[in-house]
């Protein structure tokens, strides 16, 4: 079944509404531990000092800053997010980095222009992820990476089950609490179940741009994943 996302106009107010508690949601509801995705992200790109990086869908900017520390006063880096309220709340964190509104399908950059174009829990929320990706593609040089991190659906077996109680039950029960929007949660929850992961993953992006070679990762016994395309 070829995976459509959803209406665009109803994630923008979605992220609006809880951006504010956005951040403290994500801590709660991860243990911290999406801090240690989002290192791992920085690691696996293979990014290095001077480099230049654009993060797309940044929400409040942790994986940019995470980049704009790796490649240091030499690398520059772009984070953009189609939702107003998060850029203003990332500039407030870290005002060094440039933080613009723009929607990854339509990106406002030449072809070829960064070394790393990421995108961080996002693509999933894209209602058309396979313009997305080719988007990410299209203003990477050659050889340059896309790096994407995205929820998936672990193993079968004791810990999927375990895992797959507590996004079903207490993920929107939790989200609710901190934000005031469990319907937000609730979507949160069913789009992570809906949406493909590991080598189905693979497939959209080799269906979505040209890639020398796609490589991916498990997170914490695949409650995520970390994939790598090397642009042609």
């Amino acid at each position: 079944m070829t995976y459509t996302g959803p209406d665009p106009g109803r994630i923008r107010s979605m992220f609006a509404a809880i951006s504010g508690r956005y951040d403290r949601a994500n801590t709660v509801l991860s243990g911290g531990i999406h801090h240690l995705w989002r290192r791992t992200a920085v690691e696996f790109s293979g990014v290095r000092e001077g480099d230049a990086v654009l993060d797309c869908a940044t929400g409040t900017g942790d994986l940019a800053i995470a980049f704009a520390n790796k490649v240091g006063a030499r690398g520059k880096v772009i984070g953009t997010d189609f939702v107003p309220e998060m850029i203003a709340l990332a500039r407030q964190k870290a005002p060094a980095i440039a933080f613009e509104v723009a929607d990854v399908t339509a990106l406002p950059y030449a072809d070829d222009s960064f070394d790393v174009a990421s995108i961080s829990f996002g693509i999933r929320n894209v209602g058309d992820p396979r313009k997305g990706i080719a988007e990410l593609a299209r203003v990477v040089r050659p050889g340059g990476r896309v790096v994407i991190v995205e929820f998936g659906q672990p193993p079968r077996g004791l810990f999927r089950t375990i895992y797959d109680l507590y996004r079903r039950t207490l993920l929107p029960l939790l989200g609710g609490a901190v934000t005031g929007d469990r319907a937000a949660y609730e979507y949160l929850e069913s789009s992570t179940a809906k949406f493909p992961s590991d080598a189905a993953f693979v497939a959209m992006m080799e269906e979505s741009a040209k890639f020398v070679s796609i490589e991916y990762r498990p997170l914490t016994f695949g409650i995520a994943y970390v994939y790598r395309g090397v642009v042609a």
